[in-house]
């Protein structure tokens, strides 16, 4: 099964606001997008980027939030359409990141427009953690976007959510299938700066120690990151970031990419590859940047 992992998309151009929009945190993102978001994400390099998915025939897409910018409800309808333009709900996995889930008003549009990409297979709006199989393959959807106060970027998932992960994934792992785990912000200790990590991301690793998964994907850093926690058995499970799938700045990792990742599921002893593809400026191309072996 090969799998695309993208993140991080900020699709542009941020809708005029009203005034009364703008009260609040979304002043300070509003100012931050006008003074810099809106030149570092480029709309026709996410094309591209979207274009060079679609070429390599992914058999699912995980989406790992942050597609809209400050939370506007105008926002909702493009983000839907850029879902769209993935593919189908039961062949795109979206869970949302701290920009979808931006102000407490967010939430309600987002859910309306966004939906049908963020449940589990029976069709219900259950909420997270959603599931959905795949040949041989569980993608376990969880939210860490949360409101939360201006000059934050932090993410929670909460009790409820990480019970429900810990009996999923147990179950899952019964099942005999390769579990991958799907969250916005980077589910470990240290992974983000102060203020812009997951609250509750030494409960996570708990978890992921005492009931097993076999990948878990995140975005929010803007970067491609590999790390390593510690799975059922102590044996590691591999923790990967994608970089912002529109980035036109920045060193080799923070440029616009994604991931590919061809699974070969067997339970625990599931094999994966990954290949990470991005902008390549000497050539200005989208190119494969590294290859490895993830398990």
């Amino acid at each position: 099964m090969r799998i695309a992992h993208l993140s991080d998309a900020h699709i542009g151009p941020l809708p005029q606001p009203r005034l009364r929009d703008l009260l609040g945190k979304r002043l300070t993102g509003f100012a931050n997008w006008r003074r810099a978001r809106a030149r570092t994400h480029d709309m026709a390099l996410l094309a591209r980027v979207l274009d060079d998915i679609a070429a390599h025939t992914p058999d699912h897409i995980a989406m790992t939030g942050d597609i809209v910018n400050i939370g506007l409800a105008s926002e909702f309808p493009p983000a839907r359409k850029f879902l769209q333009r993935l593919g189908a709900p039961a062949d795109v996995s979206f869970v949302p990141g701290n920009h979808d889930a931006y102000v407490q008003s967010a939430l309600a549009p987002m859910q309306r427009e966004l939906a049908p990409w963020m449940r589990s297979d029976d069709g219900t709006d259950a909420g997270f953690p959603y599931v959905r199989r795949r040949g041989g393959v569980a993608l376990v959807g969880l939210s860490s976007g949360v409101p939360t106060l201006p000059f934050l970027a932090s993410g929670t998932l909460g009790r409820a959510q990480l019970v429900g992960l810990e009996d999923t994934l147990a179950a899952l792992g019964r099942e005999g299938l390769c579990r991958v785990v799907m969250v916005h912000h980077p589910p470990y200790r240290d992974g983000a700066r102060a203020g812009r990590g997951l609250t509750d991301a030494a409960a996570f690793e708990r978890i992921i120690a005492h009931a097993g998964a076999e990948l878990v994907l995140h975005g929010h850093n803007h970067r491609t990151m590999l790390a390593e926690i510690a799975g059922g058995g102590g044996k590691p499970v591999p923790v990967l970031g994608a970089p912002s799938a529109s980035a036109i700045h920045g060193t080799a990792d923070h440029r616009a990419g994604y991931h590919l990742l061809t699974i070969e599921p067997d339970g625990a002893r599931s094999r994966i590859q990954l290949v990470t593809r991005g902008h390549d400026p000497a050539g200005d191309s989208i190119a494969t940047l590294d290859t490895r072996t993830l398990r």
